[in-house]
């Protein structure tokens, strides 16, 4: 039973390995022109990669729940909770971008011509995710907030983008394929995650309002956000939380 912990890793590393493999099957017809408009149809399949992000990331929540329960912590969890870590919210979401900037250049002019090297900018994410993942490996210090964006937060800010590209208007869909803008965000994720900037975390560690005032500030409106906008409110969410942790971060020192 001691075990059950690594168990539950273990299978968030198998589905950041499947996100990668439905990441590289895209056979399908990126773009189609209709007229003088690009219509854009994303694989399924990348979807299927963003959805199996998010259950990795549940797994996660789940197996640190339950090292903390039956209190079976080692170090040879830890280590191994940060190498699937890396898989599943480094590499599996680095491949999603990949395969959103191709898309992106595809909608250009001789767009299927372009150097891949336009595309590594994407394997930002899984260098920035590996070097905040070791750098909190070797933390000795006890702290009830992060120093730098977790990096599975990251991840599902990213596994939202095809899944917001699918479901949502055209207009959102056009933003979200421009290589410019996801090159901002690859920029801005790998950034937060390698700072120190401190974050809050949304553990409840104290029962009184006032301690838990900035969880509840994204909390409440989360349900909400989630019912109207859907996948759109993951980066509404992410947004707000960075901006909550902002203005209370006198409180995180």
């Amino acid at each position: 039973m001691k075990q059950l912990p690594n168990l539950f890793t273990l299978l968030n590393l198998c589905l950041g390995c499947v996100a990668i493999l439905f990441t590289l099957q895209t056979g399908e017809t990126l773009l189609n022109q209709e007229g003088l408009e690009w219509k854009i149809y994303l694989p399924e399949k990348i979807t299927w990669a963003a959805l199996c992000i998010g259950a990795a990331a549940l797994v996660d929540f789940c197996d640190g729940f339950l090292a903390r329960l039956m209190k079976a912590d080692s170090e040879m969890g830890k280590q191994l909770d940060s190498l699937s870590d890396v898989v599943s919210f480094g590499v599996a979401p680095g491949m999603i971008l990949f395969q959103l900037l191709r898309l992106a250049f595809a909608a250009e002019p001789s767009g299927l011509e372009t150097s891949l090297l336009w595309m590594s900018p994407a394997m930002l994410i899984p260098l920035a995710a590996a070097w905040r993942l070791a750098r909190f490996n070797i933390d000795t210090t006890h702290r009830e907030h992060f120093s730098g964006l977790p990096v599975p937060a990251a991840s599902l800010f990213i596994a939202s983008l095809p899944l917001i590209a699918l479901y949502h208007s055209f207009d959102i869909q056009v933003l979200l394929i421009n290589p410019w803008i996801l090159y901002g965000i690859i920029l801005c994720l790998a950034a937060l995650m390698v700072s120190r900037l401190p974050l809050m975390s949304m553990k409840f560690n104290h029962m009184g309002f006032a301690e838990n005032l900035p969880r509840f500030l994204v909390l409440i409106p989360s349900i909400p956000l989630i019912l109207l906008l859907k996948w759109m409110s993951v980066p509404i969410l992410f947004i707000l939380y960075i901006l909550v942790s902002l203005l209370f971060k006198n409180r995180l020192k």
